[in-house]
């Protein structure tokens, strides 16, 4: 049975070209991105609040943060309130 190529194979040649990438390195980095992008935005909101509350950020700080990291995202989410993100968190 004939294997079917990467859904990315331009990107992975790409890489490879363009980069000291070996092949297989190539895919795992796009495997890394893929998955940190298909994070949720409620996924994102609670990983990100625990790594910045790890640095000693207060809530008031980490919501402020966290709203401007959300627009930016390259598929930006809707945006939230300083409510909706404490819930997200907090339930």
């Amino acid at each position: 049975m004939p294997v079917s190529p990467h859904p990315h194979e331009d990107l992975l040649a790409h890489l490879a070209r363009t980069t000291a990438l070996a092949p297989g390195e190539a895919a795992r980095v796009v495997a890394e991105v893929l998955a940190y992008f298909s994070e949720t935005t409620e996924e994102y909101v609670r990983r990100r609040h625990g790594e910045l509350q790890a640095r000693g950020l207060t809530n008031d700080r980490i919501f402020a943060r966290l709203g401007a990291e959300l627009a930016a995202r390259r598929v930006a989410a809707p945006e939230l309130s300083v409510r909706q993100l404490r819930r997200l968190v907090y339930g």
